[in-house]
């Protein structure tokens, strides 16, 4: 079994996926909360 060195491994790709979900996380719940905001004003 090969040995693993700690803190070797490349993870450049999953920051990218990391801070993709992030983003996409934060505009949804903007876009949520102004929906939420905009169907308030509506029903009022």
């Amino acid at each position: 079994m090969a040995e693993h060195e700690h803190g070797s491994m490349d993870t450049s790709v999953q920051e990218k996926t990391f801070d993709g979900f992030m983003k996409m996380v934060s505009r949804s719940t903007i876009a949520i909360i102004i929906f939420m905001i905009f169907l308030g004003l509506i029903a009022a």
